[in-house]
């Protein structure tokens, strides 16, 4: 089976936002099925995931939907703490 292969990059304005979001979706790095492999890393302000699956096309979207879903609550957790503060 081929190797499908995604990369997610976002940037953030700092890199203390593009660490706290990077540790929030890390745990996505080690609890993963058989087949597929997720990588995030932080260089400064951005964050960079990606997916590599030997699986169905249909199970690298999914992946890809949850890991955006992931983002997207840690980024607005950040902005709601930056509120609070």
């Amino acid at each position: 089976m081929k190797i499908l292969e995604a990369e997610i990059v976002l940037c953030y304005d700092d890199s203390e936002s593009a660490k706290a979001v990077a540790e929030a979706v890390s745990p996505d790095n080690f609890k993963v099925p058989v087949g597929l492999t997720v990588k995030t890393v932080r260089r400064r302000n951005v964050v960079s995931t990606t997916v590599k699956c030997r699986k169905q096309f249909q199970t690298l979207i999914a992946t890809i939907d949850d890991l955006l879903f992931s983002f997207s609550i840690a980024e607005k957790t950040l902005k709601t703490l930056k509120k609070v503060e």
